[in-house]
């Protein structure tokens, strides 16, 4: 295993680093094979790696493979183990690799659960089951059975009705029938010598309970991946079920077919360093990066073996780069016209998402750690006098003060002092929410929650409060995914753009000086962690949110907007409509107009989650189709409303410079930034979509190839998707080409001193010697506002420097910036006598 400093955290020299990367989502319309059919395409782009979707069987009819059900095999629907030694092959032969989408942290619970062999055997033979370390179940809940919350309806009406029956059926893989419990498509094991019972009997007699599914928020005695009852985690930390569950991957890594890996929510697992630390051992160091959301004054921890993040940290920094802070306030404004929300709300709209995440979908997660925790203080006679009560008051509001995903404390080391600073800081928040009395029980918790001794002397390493330091952190991950991503910010519309997956929406701008210096830190303690700007995950893609992003320069035209096409609906609006969906509805229409507005459908899909995911009038659990049908037939009324059109139209066409300068600006950053940038599928060109499943789409790549060759042919750009196209292909290649200057041991950044702020500059270098300088164009239209351009001047270093994307030569020294971004509004440029 490899002693990693943040000065260091890379691969050895002899593993490959990729320069970046371009991600696919696998699935019925792409299998492996189809993949392979895009290598030539992607190979001339210029990226180095293919970046997978996951590969390992998932449940039947997965969208998205995140629902492994076999770790063993190459899902079949996406062609198996042989396609994707095919896949591995093409890559290869073009000088291209292969990165993988890794799950550790959960399974599915499949229907019918046969699928999932491992957890049909715990259903069948309760904790004498072999693979029963495998889950994280709490045997002593729920009566010592494992609980299946699948009923449409409470158990004594599924009974009655005679919903429940028992069958046969044959198992895949088995000879003969076995006995089952069905429930429509469900169907569950019997356990040996209760087939005979009395149905009731029977049904009472597993090693499962079957139950109302709305019983899981509140008894559910597995973990799983947040709120979600079908996806259940793993132990991952035991190191049989390590081993088994990380075979065919660590096979890929070391047969040369993969390259490196992203490990999908490691916060949910039971220790990430020491996960991580195996995992690299196992895969011999090789490049792999986390999916870890950051708080904006937060670091990776400097102990775990990763390259880095995938990239959300430098996703809202470079978002906010192009974002105009002079527009906050007079959007706050707005938005409290609308919606009654104040500009500085924002933290009072989360600490409410999150006690009602808290108090309702992770209520069993909580009871449980109440549980563990009243236990302890019951089994210590000093600490008898704590209530279970004052225990679940504290924790409630520890888990509602925590303002980061986990806390990274390892029962029996001793926290980091940064660890100790930042839960510092969530216990103070918590003391001033509770009341008086509370205090010392907060103070008990704070202690073993930090694994310090608490209670009679020596009482720091025992099971129960080990398990309690573990769970309270992968818990504090749940309630900040729910409560903040997956609640607040779809009910926080100040800029919709800003609620993005790990975004910093308080942030509403930062200066250049700003991203300059974080840049500066990650080359230092990041170098080769990957960057990004759209992802499977994000709720908006990232030409989406650059449409959004110039309502921050025009403000006031934007307030008149909304003025307008209020008036023009005022008549079909509904009563039901409340400001917040409204001023949702009006920002969407705008980030996603391309030459006219998003198809009604595609609208109507994307409004159906928003309002369901903020749960203020309905949600997923109780959904309200009274309201949901008055917003969605506004919207729908709304798209073919003339007067919304035309406005809207002219709006486009008012905002056109600014989005095209956002656009171009923000791919070319985060293409040159320290780090390895994933482009994912399409948006090397213009790509407006919303959260998934529309950033899912297929992806035209025979109509891409084809324009990147007339490109290459030497044909002018027709229209902003090809310039993106254009930026994207001469970025990738020139990476390829000098990976030494961006993924290299002595790879450097230097900010290019500029006289206006509406340029952002800099340059990557190998050691001193500067080898890409970047120019792009911050804030185009409230530049116009000031005259343009003017004499405003860059200081580029001394030589000739090509512009990659005009073929223009410019000399160094100090150059004009309406000179230099006279055909676009960003350039590209490496020394003359290098090769591109």
């Amino acid at each position: 295993m490899s002693d990693r400093g943040p000065s260091r955290r890379r691969p050895p020299h002899d593993r490959v680093v990729p320069t970046s990367t371009y991600r696919l989502q696998l699935g019925g319309e792409l299998t492996l094979d189809a993949a392979a059919e895009q290598i030539p395409y992607l190979a001339r782009l210029g990226v180095s790696h293919v970046y997978l979707s996951p590969v390992l069987t998932p449940a039947p009819g997965s969208t998205h493979g995140y629902d492994v059900v076999d770790h063993s095999t190459v899902s079949a629907a996406l062609g198996g183990r042989a396609a994707m030694d095919r896949l591995g092959a093409a890559a290869r032969d073009a000088g291209l690799g292969l990165v993988l989408d890794v799950v550790p942290n959960h399974m599915a619970v499949p229907t019918p659960a046969y699928h999932n062999r491992a957890l049909w055997s715990v259903l069948a033979e309760g904790p004498e089951s072999p693979y029963a370390r495998w889950f994280d179940v709490d045997w002593s809940a729920g009566e010592g059975a494992l609980l299946m919350p699948i009923l449409g309806r409470r158990i004594g009406a599924v009974l009655a009705d005679g919903e429940l029956t028992l069958d046969e059926v044959a198992l895949p893989g088995e000879v003969g029938p076995q006995p089952v419990l069905r429930y429509y498509d469900h169907v569950f094991p019997v356990r040996p010598g209760t087939e005979q019972l009395p149905l009731v009997d029977l049904v009472a007699s597993q090693h499962y309970r079957l139950a109302y599914w709305r019983v899981a928020d509140e008894e559910l005695n597995y973990r799983r991946f947040f709120d979600v009852g079908s996806l259940a985690a793993i132990r991952v930390e035991d190191p049989e079920v390590f081993e088994a569950t990380h075979g065919t991957v660590v096979d890929l890594i070391r047969s040369g077919t993969v390259d490196g890996l992203r490990i999908d929510h490691p916060d949910g697992l039971a220790d990430p360093q020491d996960y991580l630390a195996r995992l690299a051992e196992a895969v011999d160091d090789a490049w792999v990066v986390v999916e870890k959301i950051l708080s904006p004054a937060e670091d990776l921890p400097d102990d775990w073996a990763t390259a880095g993040t995938t990239g959300y940290d430098a996703l809202w920094r470079i978002q906010q780069v192009f974002i105009d802070p002079g527009g906050s306030g007079e959007l706050a404004a707005l938005m409290h016209q609308l919606t009654g929300d104040t500009g500085d709300a924002l933290p009072g709209v989360v600490e409410t998402a999150k006690r009602e995440i808290v108090a309702g979908p992770l209520y069993a997660e909580v009871h449980r750690l109440a549980e563990l925790a009243a236990a302890i203080c019951a089994d210590d006679v000093r600490l008898r006098d704590h209530t279970r009560r004052a225990l679940q008051d504290c924790l409630v509001e520890l888990l509602v003060a925590a303002d980061r995903y986990r806390y990274y404390v390892v029962p029996g080391t001793p926290p980091r002092s940064e660890v100790n600073a930042a839960f510092a800081e969530a216990v103070e928040v918590a003391r001033g929410r509770l009341a008086p009395n509370r205090h010392e029980t907060l103070d008990l918790l704070a202690e073993m929650l930090l694994g310090k001794e608490s209670g009679s002397a020596g009482r720091t390493r025992e099971a129960r409060r080990d398990e309690l330091v573990i769970r309270f952190q992968q818990t504090c991950g749940a309630v900040m995914a729910k409560g903040v991503e997956d609640t607040a910010f779809y009910r926080w519309t100040h800029l919709v753009a800003l609620c993005e997956v790990g975004g910093a929406p308080e942030r509403f701008g930062i200066a250049p000086e700003e991203l300059h210096a974080w840049a500066a830190h990650a080359q230092v303690h990041a170098p080769v962690a990957m960057t990004t700007l759209s992802t499977h995950d994000t709720k908006r893609s990232e030409d989406t949110r650059a449409r959004l992003g110039v309502l921050s320069e025009l403000p006031g035209e934007w307030a008149e907007l909304v003025a307008r096409v209020r008036s023009a609906t005022s008549e079909v609006r509904p009563s039901l409509l409340d400001g917040r969906t409204a001023s949702l509805l009006w920002q969407t229409i705008a980030g996603t107009w391309q030459d006219g507005p998003l198809e009604a459908a595609r609208l109507t899909e994307y409004l159906t989650k928003a309002i369901r995911e903020s749960k203020q009038h309905t949600s997923w659990v109780t959904p309200d189709e009274r309201y949901e049908r008055a917003v969605l037939s506004f919207a729908t009324t709304a798209l073919s409303d003339p007067e919304v059109l035309d406005t809207f139209a002219a709006w486009e066409r008012r905002v056109a410079p600014g989005v095209r300068a956002a656009t171009l600006g923000q791919k070319l950053v985060q293409l040159t930034l320290p780090g390895v940038p994933d482009v994912y599928q399409g948006t090397e060109a213009l790509a407006v979509a919303l959260v998934d499943p529309d950033n899912r789409r297929p992806v035209d790549v025979a109509a891409l190839a084809r324009t990147l060759a007339r490109l290459d042919a030497g044909e002018t750009p027709r229209g902003l998707a090809e310039e993106k196209l254009q930026v994207t292909s001469r970025a990738l290649r020139l990476r390829r080409a000098h990976p030494e200057a961006f993924i290299g041991p002595e790879a450097g950044y230097q900010p290019l001193p500029s006289s206006s702020g509406h340029a952002l500059a800099f340059a990557r270098t190998v050691g001193d010697r500067p080898v890409s300088l970047t120019v792009a164009t911050r804030l185009a239209l409230s530049l116009d506002r000031m005259g343009g351009w003017g004499t405003h001047t860059v200081a580029l270093p001394d030589g000739d420097w090509l512009d990659v994307l005009t073929d223009q030569v410019v000399p160094g020294g100090l150059v004009r910036l309406a000179d230099l971004l006279q055909t676009y509004p960003v350039a590209l440029l490496t020394p003359v006598e290098v090769d591109t």
